[in-house]
């Protein structure tokens, strides 16, 4: 398979049709291999309008999704990135020019992605996706919805710091930017998105009697 002729119709089918205009992120998507940061059986859909399978139980977040999360954090070059079950977002922005780490609750899914990351000079770890590793962060994104946001993913940003996340209780989620203020945090919903859950963090089911 080509996957070069194919990561560049990805941009122009699914990336830039989407009002994806960041240019430094449209370069960095042609470049980095997406088809690493899957299971090996997956790779020859890495580049579809799909969420191909990482490891059990967890998946790359489709194309159009992640870039226009991407673009809402607003990235820059020299700022410091944290990428919660985020491999493919942590490898666009090291490309861009960010200080990334790569966060994974689950060794099966880091030993998939890590050879990779670590060509590109992203570092890694290995924790509870509730619990941020570092501080101090000018971005985070994180690659999958969610029910409800760890408050402690705000505290892990610097002020003037960027979180992007897909929040989803139901078919359809709702893709937010926070930015952490001096004191306290702005939010804005910024466009419709329905990925897949991450695991561990769709809504607990309540019983009534």
């Amino acid at each position: 398979m080509d996957f070069h002729a194919a990561r560049q119709n990805m941009v122009e089918s699914q990336v830039r049709v989407n009002d994806v205009t960041d240019t430094p992120l449209q370069l960095a998507m042609r470049h980095v291999a997406r088809e690493r940061l899957c299971a090996p059986s997956q790779a020859f859909c890495a580049y579809g309008d799909v969420e191909p399978q990482i490891a059990p139980g967890r998946v790359l977040m489709a194309p159009r999704d992640v870039s226009k999360l991407l673009q809402t954090v607003e990235p820059k070059s020299g700022e410091k990135a944290l990428c919660i079950a985020a491999p493919y977002a942590g490898a666009v922005l090291a490309s861009v020019g960010l200080n990334v780490t790569v966060q994974e609750g689950d060794p099966r899914t880091m030993a998939v992605i890590e050879p990779y990351l670590k060509e590109l000079k992203v570092a890694t770890a290995v924790a509870d996706l509730k619990a941020p590793v570092g501080a101090a962060y000018d971005v985070i994104v994180v690659e999958g919805a969610v029910a409800e946001m760890p408050a402690a993913w705000l505290k892990a940003l610097k002020p003037g710091g960027r979180l992007g996340v897909v929040l989803r209780d139901g078919p359809v989620g709702r893709a937010r930017l926070y930015i952490r203020l001096e004191t306290g945090f702005s939010e804005r919903e910024v466009f419709d998105s329905s990925p897949s859950m991450l695991p561990g963090f769709a809504r607990t089911p309540s019983f009534e009697f």
